[in-house]
């Protein structure tokens, strides 16, 4: 029986919106002082993240998923379902919105759309994002993006440490200047751009936009979803649930101490966000460190993390 941690090495994603937090914040080696994204738990083809440790290490992540799926509960999704980020935008992010999977499917012949959600890491005094817009309908949506009126459509928000954001797909969005988050997804990679501010890519050209698909994948009008925060404490620890949706569930783990977590679900997803312990399973022990990511697969039926430190926990719904 397999029973250790899956821990994985991230591929880091150079971005013309991104900085150095990657490297300042989190240890990452970075390819450049422009990248935005860690993707570290990954087995998407544009950046699949690697096996660090135990007799699996070197193979990449959709490998180990095709060829173990035991380690996975059995998992039949035509793909490795989710996706883990750390993104750093020291610039606005462009104005973006994701397809659901029907239409991903259909126009893009990939497996899935994009549902997302951001648990805010870090951010400067009054950042905000972009999370919806005020158009009624389609019709008036247009109407704004021809006249350019950016400011009456997009609605901002402001935004500090702690707080979490569930991104279905169809939402407008966009992660503004001076914030970092980790973001969970479904694995997909595929976004539609609406507005980029004029900017220009490293060809001198302006970025491409996507606006005749971003019509059609809007949701009019805009409803903010509800979260439902279900919190469990115990003296050493609090383990929050942050959503419970169709593609994933999210929670954050404040370990002051130790939490023993009782494997009930198919396979765990981890990251580590902030402090250093570690992690013990049966007949393992592994060190745990901020910017670690790690997957508790279906074999360890039991973990411990001792220490003083927080994670983004998450699992696919539905396999």
């Amino acid at each position: 029986m397999y029973d250790e941690p899956l821990f994985l090495k991230p591929v880091l994603q150079e971005r013309i919106w991104g900085g150095t937090a990657l490297r300042d914040e989190f240890g990452y080696e970075i390819p450049s002082e422009t990248t935005g994204e860690c993707w570290g738990i990954s087995a998407h083809p544009n950046g699949p993240s690697s096996i660090i440790n135990g007799p699996l290490q070197g193979m990449t992540l959709d490998e180990v998923f095709n060829n173990y799926r035991d380690l996975f509960n059995g998992d039949t999704s035509d793909a490795f379902p989710l996706l883990t980020k750390i993104l750093d935008a020291k610039r606005d992010l462009s104005v973006q919105v994701h397809p659901n999977d029907d239409y991903a499917r259909e126009k893009e012949q990939q497996p899935y759309g994009k549902t997302e959600c951001w648990y805010i890491l870090n951010s400067e005094p009054d950042a905000e994002i972009v999370f919806g817009h005020h158009a009624q309908s389609s019709a008036e949506f247009r109407e704004k993006v021809d006249a350019g009126e950016w400011d009456q459509l997009l609605r901002r928000v402001k935004v500090k440490p702690g707080d979490f954001f569930y991104v279905p797909s169809g939402t407008i969005h966009a992660i503004g200047a001076g914030i970092q988050i980790l973001e969970t997804q479904q694995s997909s990679d595929i976004t539609y751009r609406v507005y980029d501010y004029d900017r220009r890519g490293g060809d001198g050209e302006l970025r491409e936009l996507h606006i005749e698909p971003s019509i059609e994948v809007t949701s009019y009008p805009h409803k903010d979803p509800l979260n439902h925060y279900v919190a469990r404490q115990d003296t050493t620890y609090v383990k929050t649930r942050l959503a419970k949706e169709t593609y994933f569930s999210v929670y954050h783990w404040d370990v002051r101490g130790q939490l023993t977590h009782e494997r009930e679900e198919p396979y765990l997803l981890a990251s580590v966000i902030s402090g250093e312990g570690n992690i013990r399973t049966k007949d393992q022990e592994n060190p745990l460190k901020k910017g670690d990511h790690f997957i508790v697969p279906a074999t360890i039926d039991q973990l411990t993390i001792e220490g003083d430190c927080e994670l983004v926990v998450s699992h696919p719904e539905g396999v």
